[in-house]
């Protein structure tokens, strides 16, 4: 039993295989296809960092040669099967079960050469667009089968079972009762608009994973392996490890900065959950709270600027707005989701008692920054291209890459001649850290391209005709009335993402139901004033929602990492993980309503920090509200008021507007802070009845 906790402290081999999990690369582990694995992987960030940043090359050739590289890697790592019984001597050899076999790599030449096709005969498919010949048809055709089992191996049946219930629909479509019913589509142009096109499998959302996106995971990943994401722990610790229940605020900040560059939930979690978990445990949190914890604070690192989720890119670019208003329209509620998850935090520590960290035990702050200021570099340097020097997001990352390549390769040269060996000695293994870093950015980028593939077959159904029809449906079903399809979307985004990742979720439900969204909301009336909802708002809320599955049982992917870790139930894991992430779903549904929280047409500094104050008092106050405690036990007349302190400190004109125009909807936000005082003064009066917990011994960190 000793072994078995001991070894969740060691984070390298647990989130490499971890990783893997997450994003399908389950190959032999050794060989030839580790080897070919390493080459593919190198090959990919290469190109991709010369298409970036030096070579002139057509858009829809970069988006080919990007998913050739990312079906390629899939099916040489991801076995048919994953099991098989000992005695199906047949299926061990055809397919494999737990390794790859030379059906794969049959497949994987197969799947690379048609998804090049469009580059190999891109005259002739442009001189006969929409007449597409038979051999145009059967390499289409082959794309999209091997598209969609490529996609089912590494990320799960859900997404391609959407997809093909899509394209049924589409061929389906004339011979369905009335209210379902569509013209459809010919074989031809389906197969044209798939494949041949940049409206279907090459469209938007490849795009952006093949541009933005691909260099944001690949930066975030050389970051991580350079040691930032164990340098961003440290200096968490540092900073909050002396407050009450500090390990699990150290895990919270430490998850928000690693979230901040990862993008991606589940890496987040095995990358800081595999130290601050134990650490939680240790400091006597319950298994499931700790994991729960850090599942809730790896999840909402996707909503972080300045990196965010690959969603993120993709909803600049169906709103045609740069990046960087996406990412200024999200850091209020970003940084406002993660006050209230320290908050949290800190009430789960008084409700068990516990005290902090002694100093003794903690990381000297000053040390760490010392020991890790390079890795604040790179970071800088993206920021500066990104706010500063307003480039593109795609422009900005390059540069950030260049400099933590430098940065990687100089510190081991440095740190070479300090332990008395020689230059070049260093420059060498700095030189092979790097290539693995690459290698490594693009393995972790293969379930996200093929995502983003296998959804433009969606959007491509969409696009089709049968939009119109679903949106009609839909606004059916919701009755034109705003709230009950705000209900909807919610419910829908959580449900599909249970088997879907973020950004294939996240496209779905934009596509269906943001249009609709702002039209609806058009019609609306509060107070006499007619509701104008920016087409951002509402990507923005289908979005939240999407990362909001990350945790949601029975499914959620993280819950079941973090869980491992904590040795915890998963089911368990994941529902006090999404009760801790109801605190996000309250800011997608004000800040419809409310435009202010997202900075819509907002540009004083000041303003944009007083809103920021307020979002977080009233994001508190909920979370308050929903964990029964805000300096002690709540009773119901304390719930009452915590819950209108939130509705005014979140949306304050939905109260004042009955008795205040609306250019005074700020005096609201007094109103609340008045009744979240009277709360404080109420509770503080009477006696805490939780007794201390003895705080445990500990080593240094």
């Amino acid at each position: 039993m000793k072994k078995k906790k001991e070894s969740a402290f060691q984070p390298d081999s647990y989130r490499e295989e971890m990783l893997k999990v997450e994003h399908g690369l389950r190959g032999e582990g050794s060989g030839f296809t580790e080897n070919l694995t390493l080459i593919i992987g190198l090959m990919w960030s290469l190109f991709q960092l010369a298409s970036a940043g030096f070579i002139l090359i057509d858009s829809i050739f970069v988006r080919a040669i990007h998913l050739t590289f990312a079906i390629s890697l899939v099916y040489l790592n991801i076995p048919m099967l994953k099991q098989g019984k000992a005695g199906d001597w047949d299926k061990r050899i055809l397919l494999a079960m737990n390794r790859v076999t030379i059906i794969d790599y049959i497949f994987a030449i197969f799947a690379a050469f048609s998804a090049l096709y469009i580059v190999l005969d891109y005259m002739g498919i442009a001189s006969r667009a929409g007449l597409p010949l038979t051999r145009d048809m059967v390499f289409g055709f082959l794309l999209i089968i091997l598209l969609l089992e490529a996609t089912r191996r590494v990320i799960g049946p859900a997404l391609p079972t959407i997809a093909v219930v899509f394209i049924i629909y589409v061929f389906s479509g004339p011979y369905l009762p009335d209210f379902l019913a569509f013209k459809g589509a010919s074989v031809s142009r389906f197969i044209s608009q798939m494949t041949m096109d940049s409206e279907g499998v090459y469209g938007v959302p490849l795009q952006v994973s093949a541009t933005v996106v691909f260099l944001f995971v690949l930066f975030g990943t050389m970051l991580e392996r350079a040691g930032g994401g164990q340098f961003f722990i440290r200096l968490a610790i540092a900073g909050l490890g002396r407050f009450r229940g500090g390990a699990a605020k150290a895990a919270v900040l430490g998850s928000a900065l690693t979230g901040m560059i990862s993008g991606s939930s589940i890496a987040n979690v095995v990358t800081t959950g595999t130290f601050t978990i134990p650490l939680m445990k240790k400091m006597g949190y319950p298994a499931t709270k700790a994991a729960a914890i850090e599942v809730a604070a790896s999840t909402n690192g996707q909503l972080a600027p300045p990196v965010m989720g690959a969603a993120a890119f993709i909803i600049a670019e169906y709103v045609n707005i740069p990046y960087i208003e996406v990412a200024k329209a999200a850091a209020i509620p970003a940084f406002a989701s993660y006050v209230a998850l320290l908050w949290i935090t800190h009430v789960e520590a008084c409700k068990l008692g516990m005290q902090g960290l002694p100093k003794s035990a903690l990381p000297d702050a000053k040390e760490t920054l010392k020991e890790g200021w390079v890795f604040l570099i790179p970071i800088c340097m993206l920021l500066y291209e990104l706010i500063i020097a307003q480039h593109s997001a795609e422009m900005s990352v390059f540069r950030a890459i260049c400099v933590l390549s430098v940065m990687m390769i100089g510190t081991h040269v440095i740190r070479a001649r300090l332990l008395g060996y020689t230059r070049w000695q260093g420059f060498k293994i700095g030189f092979k850290e790097w290539l693995l870093s690459l290698s490594a950015g693009a393995t972790n980028m293969a379930g996200v391209a093929l995502a983003t593939a296998c959804a433009g077959i969606i959007v491509g159904c969409i696009s089709l005709g049968l939009g119109q029809q679903i949106t009609t449906f839909v606004e059916i079903l919701s009755m034109n009335n705003i709230i009950l399809l705000l209900a909807i979307t919610a419910i829908a985004s959580l449900l599909l993402g249970m088997g879907l990742p973020t950004t294939a979720n996240y496209i779905i439900m934009a596509s269906l139901t943001a249009p609709i969204l702002v039209r609806l909301a058009s019609n609306v009336d509060i107070h006499g004033m007619d509701l104008a909802v920016p087409l951002l708002a509402a990507h923005l809320y289908c979005f939240y929602f999407g990362i909001l599955a990350d945790d949601t049982p029975p499914v959620g992917l993280a819950a079941y990492a973090g869980a491992a870790i904590a040795e915890a139930s998963p089911i368990a894991t994941g529902i006090q993980g999404f009760w801790y992430d109801i605190r996000t779903a309250i800011l997608p549904l004000m800040f419809f309503f409310n435009h202010d929280i997202i900075l819509w047409e907002i540009h004083s500094i000041p303003l944009a920090l007083f809103l920021f104050a307020m979002t977080c008092l009233g994001a508190v106050c909920f979370a308050s509200f929903t964990q029964g405690w805000f300096v002690n036990a709540n009773n119901t007349l304390e719930k009452i008021l915590l819950g209108i302190s939130t509705v005014l400190f979140l949306n304050p004109f939905l109260i004042t507007g009955f008795v205040l125009p609306y250019e005074y909807r700020y005096v609201g936000f007094l109103a609340g802070g008045i009744f979240m005082a009277l709360v404080y003064f109420m509770q503080k009066a009477r006696p805490n009845k939780v007794k201390p917990l003895k705080a445990p011994k500990f080593g240094h960190i």
